[in-house]
């Protein structure tokens, strides 16, 4: 698995978000510093099938809607 990282965002928010010192945050691991600026902490993604649990409460509807 390739991962790529925009290194100067991340750089920013070690140093200038988490207040680390330029050291601190390379010694960090990838997984040190998601944990640290709180990956996982908010709500996840909508997977397939929250979406098609949706699409099936709310379907579109074929009638005219008289809006056009």
């Amino acid at each position: 698995m390739s991962a790529r990282f925009d290194w100067p965002a991340l750089l920013r928010a070690g140093v200038q978000g988490l207040g680390l010192r330029p050291a601190e945050f390379w010694t960090l691991t990838p997984v040190e510093l998601r944990l640290m600026l709180g990956e996982g902490h908010g709500p996840r993604p909508m997977a397939r099938a929250g979406l098609e649990a949706l699409l099936a409460a709310f379907p579109d509807g074929t009638g005219d809607l008289g809006d056009g």
